[in-house]
């Protein structure tokens, strides 16, 4: 993994003879759990989806969203930390700001489709469903002489629009992070701590909509403990957790004693634990990411790298030409190009979750219909990726 190494240098002048950076070597563990996570998120996102009784949200505090901005993070230092290194500040920040610029534009096009959609099905008069309140977006379509410019802004955000607002803020953070890193990272861990606080104890957000007092459900000055988690540990910041029996007992034990805590069934049998939730509710809270959904990621994230093994070898397939080896090979392919595509295969899905929800309510929600058409999104995000990978590998300029 490409690691970012003399950080301290990372503010001096590059001399002219620079070269350009190094080729990224990926990490075959992050695209493979971005891979993973990329499916449960559009799991998580299709309306009354029977197989969201099954992703890892129902069983304990931290979910698949821990697992992508964790990721995330760790991505970043790969993409961005070694032209930091070798070109300095005002270029690595120049590059960070070209992909807010990306993900912003993404941001918007994503919005602008869902809401033209949902607004084309309630138009057409032939399904008795409100889509367009489904996603609480009658006040956008009322006043958009408000709201268009508060969608720009980032000052109008809906809830299902929240979650590349908040990557957006993690990404402008990420220079201040490693211009701190190279001072010291001492004064890095200061901020990302402050900012955590900040946000779970002082209560700063940013305003969701022009109308209410709702803030954004993804607050960044919380969620960025996570992001720069994953950055510390890929850039080399935090050294690698040993391979230790006692650790791997210590993070089960906290995952295991964390599902009736999480899991709704036995939270509906139990009052007291209902109770404890209650009670406890701010270190569990996911708006600001409370305490205790880091513990729990953490121990999750310490068995998944075990499980992994060093540089992932443990994901790879076998040797031989098998049959199982065959299907794991290509499975392995297809979840790991996902991963390698996430931005615009986190699009998609978050766009087809609403269709597929759509193709639910005129097919009925049985488990055949619910079956196929989980299928199918699966099988679409994996033609994105492909497509998605094929145009970046630009063919044109190849020779015949």
């Amino acid at each position: 993994m490409t690691m970012v190494q003399n950080i301290s240098d990372a503010g001096r002048a590059p001399a002219a003879t620079v070269s350009a950076p190094a080729a990224r070597v990926r990490d075959p563990r992050l695209d493979f759990f971005r891979g993973i996570n990329m499916f449960i998120i559009l799991i998580a996102h299709v309306p009354s989806n029977w197989l969201t009784l099954w992703i890892p949200a129902r069983f304990g505090f931290s979910d698949a969203t821990e697992a992508f901005v964790f990721c995330s993070g760790a991505a970043s230092a790969i993409a961005f930390g070694k032209l930091f290194e070798q070109r300095g500040m005002a270029l690595g920040t120049a590059r960070v700001g070209f992909r807010i610029w990306q993900v912003y534009w993404a941001h918007i096009g994503l919005f602008m489709a869902i809401a033209a959609t949902m607004a084309m099905l309630n138009g057409l008069g032939s399904f008795e469903k409100d889509y367009v309140g489904s996603l609480n977006l009658h006040p956008f379509f009322n006043d958009p002489l408000t709201n268009l410019p508060a969608l720009m802004g980032l000052f109008y955000v809906p809830n299902y629009f929240d979650i590349l607002p908040m990557y957006l803020v993690l990404l402008a953070l990420m220079p201040v992070m490693i211009w701190l890193a190279g001072i010291s990272r001492l004064l890095a861990l200061a901020l990302v701590a402050g900012l955590w606080l900040t946000a779970n104890i002082g209560d700063v957000n940013f305003p969701a909509e022009p109308w209410s007092d709702r803030q954004w459900f993804f607050n960044p000055l919380g969620w960025q403990l996570i992001f720069f988690t994953g950055f510390a540990f890929s850039a080399g910041w935090i050294p690698k957790p040993p391979v230790d029996w006692r650790l791997a007992v210590i993070a089960a034990a906290v995952v295991l004693l964390t599902v009736p805590f999480a899991y709704f069934r036995i939270i509906n049998a139990i009052p007291e634990i209902g109770a404890w939730r209650s009670d406890w509710r701010f270190l569990i809270q996911k708006s600001d990411f409370g305490i205790l959904r880091y513990v729990h990621f953490l121990a999750v994230a310490y068995l998944a790298w075990i499980a992994a093994g060093e540089a992932g070898h443990r994901l790879l397939p076998p040797g031989g030409q098998g049959a199982v080896t065959r299907i794991w090979r290509a499975c392995l392919a297809m979840i790991m190009k996902v991963g390698q595509q996430s931005l615009a295969v986190f699009i998609a899905s978050m766009f087809m979750a609403r269709l597929m929800g759509v193709a639910l309510d005129q097919a009925g929600r049985s488990n055949w219909t619910m079956f196929w058409v989980n299928l199918t999104g699966a099988a679409l995000l994996v033609t994105v990726a492909y497509v998605a990978g094929w145009f970046k590998s630009h063919p044109w300029r190849k020779r015949a």
